[in-house]
């Protein structure tokens, strides 16, 4: 049984973790507020960049003057795969749901026969996939010391995609990433990047008929790379706002615990304390009752 000074030293480090705790809360909170309204302003742009893609696709077809990076290299046998994960720990399943997401799906193309390259962007993700898949991670995005992520950021992971891909480096590329619902709830999401997949938020087919200047092809050719930079952009958005809100919740459970754990150590402090001052007063009862 511990004694008292060791009750008393418990007490007082479970109270000193219960401030550090709340205070993480309280910037996470402060941090979340400002993350989401960057990932939901974010997400119109992103949305009609898709149905202006979506709408030249239509026009152009399958012709020639389509780019590779919308038709593909008519192969499917190498996939590279941009795991988007946080850069720091403390908030709770929410790196851990993105990488597991990723990694049922490298299981399930290396069952198919197919090969797999991993680019992780985010040190948590690149921790808890290279224990298994060491091997298929071909680089790793390190956004550190980056305090507010920009679009250069994303930019600069969309010029690496589309030089990997423009060397044969693979011919599939999806994007892991986890869409902010709520501050309880960041759902894991995919997002084929190339060949460019077809948009669920394209415009619907009003028969008007457009006339492209330049043609069709050449705006493609310029539209895509930045639609891919764009995506790379709402994903990380997205991940930072999902990464404040599930820290924000970690943070809350873990001061409650905190507080729940004092009362369980302070009850049995005053308990113990008690048995020792009943001890003595019996001790000296029957001291006195001896003489």
């Amino acid at each position: 049984m511990p004694s008292l000074k060791d009750l008393k030293n418990r007490i007082a480090s479970v109270k000193a973790t219960q401030k550090i705790t709340k205070a993480m809360k309280m910037v996470a909170a402060a941090k979340l507020r400002r993350a989401q309204e960057a990932a939901e302003a974010a997400r119109p742009y992103s949305q009609r960049m898709s149905a202006v893609l979506s709408n030249i696709a239509q026009a152009v077809g399958s012709d020639d003057s389509a780019p590779r990076l919308m038709t593909g290299n008519g192969r499917d046998q190498t996939h590279l795969l941009v795991v988007c994960t946080a850069e720091r720990g403390l908030c709770g399943g929410f790196n851990s749901q993105i990488a597991r997401f990723a990694r049922d799906h490298v299981r399930k193309l290396l069952a198919e026969g197919k090969t797999v390259k991993i680019i992780c962007v985010g040190k948590k993700g690149f921790d808890i996939l290279r224990r298994e898949f060491a091997s298929l991670i071909i680089e790793r995005v390190d956004l550190r010391e980056v305090k507010k992520i920009g679009f250069e950021n994303a930019d600069q992971i969309g010029k690496k995609i589309i030089g990997l891909f423009e060397k044969d480096e693979f011919d599939v590329c999806t994007l892991f990433y986890s869409e902010f619902k709520s501050v309880i709830s960041q759902v894991p999401t995919t997002l084929q990047l190339i060949p460019a997949a077809a948009p669920v938020e394209a415009v619907a087919d009003t028969g008007a008929i457009y006339e492209y200047e330049p043609d069709a092809g050449e705006i493609l050719s310029d539209l895509i790379p930045r639609n891919i930079s764009v995506q790379v952009f709402r994903a990380l958005l997205e991940n930072v706002a999902g990464e404040m809100g599930a820290k924000m919740s970690a943070m809350d459970n873990a001061t409650r615990n905190a507080g729940e754990m004092i009362n369980k150590l302070t009850l049995s402090y005053n308990r113990q304390r008690q048995a020792q001052i009943t001890k003595e007063l019996i001790e000296i009862i029957s001291g006195a009752e001896a003489l």
